[in-house]
C-alpha cells in the first residue's frame, strides 16, 4: 500500500508540473500571436506604402 501511495504521490507531483508547462507555453502561444498579428499589421503597411511609392500619380494629377 505503501509503494502505492509513494507513486500516486509522484504522478500528482507530475501532473503539477506537466499543468505548469501547458500554462505557461499558453501565455506564450498568446504573445507570439499578439507579436505576429503586430508584425503582420507593420509588414503590410510597409509593403502598402512602397507600393505607393512607386506608383508615381499622372502629372495631370498634381
Amino acid at each position: 500500500m505503501e509503494a502505492v501511495e509513494f507513486k500516486v504521490a509522484h504522478l500528482e507531483r507530475l501532473y503539477e508540473q506537466l499543468n505548469e508547462v501547458v500554462v505557461e507555453q499558453a501565455k506564450q502561444i498568446h504573445r507570439l500571436e499578439t507579436e505576429v498579428r503586430r508584425l503582420s499589421s507593420s509588414l503590410s503597411e510597409v509593403e502598402l506604402e512602397r507600393i505607393r511609392s512607386t506608383n508615381a500619380r499622372p502629372p495631370h494629377y498634381q
